[in-house]
């Protein structure tokens, strides 16, 4: 490594880390505020203010007014869903996921009536405030063409009634649902219909500081802004939006309960969350209340759906505009090569082969491979480096300790050879967007959730190879053998490099190994996907260090220096070169100033 790669390394280390500590809770530029633009379209009536974070005691029923109607659970169920319904209300209380487990091995329930509660109202035009959760439905089920359960509930109401309509397909994660005020037209005001919806959201995965900060409500607006609330913050968040929404998303680290309009969009929304670090029941609470346009539900045309299902990609395109936004790649460019990029061979691989591990393994040969060209100019700098080594050390020699003009003779001595002196770190730089991008995809990656290999159970949490029994700031409690191979493997190839390049020195020197440690801490709480991809990585690395210097002849290499230097004899200096040495030459000349003034 000389100094110039060194340099190159330096810049993309400290780039990443202000990426992980800025960046990297956050799923879109709009989440550091979660505000989203006002859309450009005609504001609609406001949203209802957002529902209240904790749960309310319910009203007592009067059975009489609710026709002796019984309180009772309705269920429907397909191949990936098990859905409970109350009579009360005639909504959906519970939701479990049948092809999933938390990470304790229990049934996945995405929510259910003791941790989240829907409901919805609407006002008369004598001021009178009817909410469904005061009503007793009547339930009837029938099997629709297709194979689709429906389950509807209709409930007296004002001379009229209010009819919902379930519809949940044999193979799917969505519900569908239609709401209906018949015979109502006359009594209800022409105001939106209310929906809430508060979500206490509890603990599925391993890491629950993981599993709160990739929690949040997401939301599209019909003038196709797509924005949502700040993951990580740990104080209130809250966002009305005054035009209309197309969908709402309660997004849980790896599981989605969204509401999408299929029609007519929500006249506004209101979405807001609050977090009890204290609390580790529920990890955080999210609420999010809807406007519905009256005249669409009382004309038959409220339809919307519900999504209660994983959070993946392929699936997530198919639902709505830009609901696949539930899955958090990363922001522009990075997210780009994660979509087109790391996804498409992702899927690839595995249609082949079902150890994730191996997969991780043969998605790094691939990048090797792909971005070998830049790589290889990143080793033929360093080979010409090597090469001029006895002419640095004249230099270093010449001019003692005047570092600026080492410096300066140095440039000058680059210019003589044809030798840039960024060929080192502009090939690693470029290799920064798969980089970047890949410490958003394993995280995010539900493909890799409860995938063990070697050691891990989960290649989307960090892995456990041995439990502290103390707490360590900024490390954890737990010891991530993947984190301590990369290290080493990393701290390794540094050693290695300084044994070769006696040019790095100091300073320099010293932060080439403090960086590895730096990210031992960094890294030991990440996913361990990404730190087998860069132990893994780091290995190839080694390899083809290997194979490169086999083709490296340092007599061929001398011998294209001595002809550019003959080439380059009556050459003006020029480009970059001779603008970094004639910044050198001018700190020079500054600082001979400083010292005669002194004097």
């Amino acid at each position: 490594m000389d100094k110039n790669s060194a340099t190159g390394l330096f810049l993309i280390s400290a780039l990443l880390l202000i990426y992980l500590f800025f960046f990297s809770p956050k799923t879109e530029d709009v989440k550091a505020t979660g505000k989203t633009p006002a859309p450009t379209t005609a504001a609609a009536p406001a949203a209802t203010p957002a529902a209240t974070l904790a749960f309310a005691p319910e009203a007592t029923l009067d059975t009489a007014a609710t026709s002796g109607a019984v309180v009772q659970d309705v269920a429907l169920s397909n191949e990936n869903l098990n859905i409970t319904f109350s009579t009360r209300g005639g909504r959906v209380t519970a939701v479990r996921l049948k092809k999933y487990k938390t990470f304790g091995g229990k049934p996945l329930d995405l929510f259910d009536a003791t941790s989240a509660r829907m409901d919805t109202q609407f006002r008369t035009i004598d001021g009178k405030v009817i909410k469904f959760s005061d009503l007793v439905f009547q339930s009837a089920t029938s099997q629709a063409a297709g194979g689709a359960s429906v389950l509807t509930f209709t409930a007296p109401v004002a001379g009229g009634s209010v009819v919902q309509t379930y519809s949940l397909p044999a193979n799917s994660f969505e519900l569908k649902y239609d709401l209906r005020l018949n015979g109502l037209e006359r009594t209800v005001a022409k105001e939106p219909l209310t929906f809430t919806f508060v979500d206490r959201v509890r603990q599925t995965e391993q890491d629950l500081a993981q599993n709160r900060n990739h929690t949040t409500i997401n939301h599209y607006l019909a003038a196709g802004d797509q924005g949502s609330l700040s993951e990580a913050s740990e104080t209130p968040e809250e966002y009305k939006a005054t035009g209309p929404v197309k969908w709402a998303a309660h997004k849980h680290d790896f599981f989605v309960a969204g509401l999408i309009a299929d029609q007519q969009p929500f006249t506004g929304g209101a979405f807001n969350s609050t977090v009890n670090l204290a609390d580790s029941t529920t990890i955080k609470t999210l609420s999010t209340t809807l406007t519905l346009p009256v005249d669409e539900v009382a004309q038959g045309r409220g339809q919307y759906r519900f999504f209660f299902g994983p959070n993946s990609f392929s699936l997530l395109k198919e639902v709505a505009p830009e609901f696949d936004r539930n899955v958090y790649l990363g922001w522009g460019l990075f997210r780009w090569v994660n979509r087109f990029v790391v996804l498409p061979v992702f899927h690839f691989l595995e249609q082949y082969i079902s150890s994730y591990g191996i997969i991780i393994l043969l998605l790094v040969v691939l990048i090797k491979l792909v971005t070998w060209p830049l790589t290889y100019k990143s080793y033929e700098s360093q080979a010409r480096m090597k090469v001029l080594k006895p002419e640095i050390d004249a230099l270093k020699e010449k001019y003692g300790d005047d570092a600026t003009k080492v410096q300066q003779e140095t440039m000058k001595l680059y210019s003589t050879f044809g030798v840039s002196p960024l060929g080192g770190c502009l090939p690693t730089l470029l290799t920064m967007p798969i980089l970047f991008a890949l410490f958003q995809f394993f995280p995010n990656a539900i493909e890799l959730r409860q995938e063990s290999f070697l050691w891990a159970k989960d290649l989307s949490s960090y892995d456990v190879f041995a439990r502290l029994p103390f707490y360590v700031k900024w490390y954890g409690d737990h010891i991530s053998m993947f984190t301590l191979l990369m290290t080493a493997s990393t701290l390794l190839m540094t050693w290695q490099s300084n044994q070769t390049n006696t040019a790095m020195q100091g300073p320099m020197k010293t932060y080439s190994y403090l960086m590895p440690l730096i990210f031992l801490f960094v890294l030991n709480s990440f996913a361990a996907g990404l730190t087998w991809y860069y132990f893994v990585s780091n290995v190839v690395t080694f390899a083809q260090q290997a194979i490169t210097k086999f083709f490296m002849d340092d007599t061929k290499i001398r011998a294209q220096l001595d002809a550019n230097k003959i080439k380059n004899k009556d050459k003006k200096p020029g480009g970059i070169q001779n603008r970094i040495a004639e910044a050198m030459k001018a700190a020079q000349e500054r600082e001979a100033q400083a010292k005669r003034k002194q004097s």
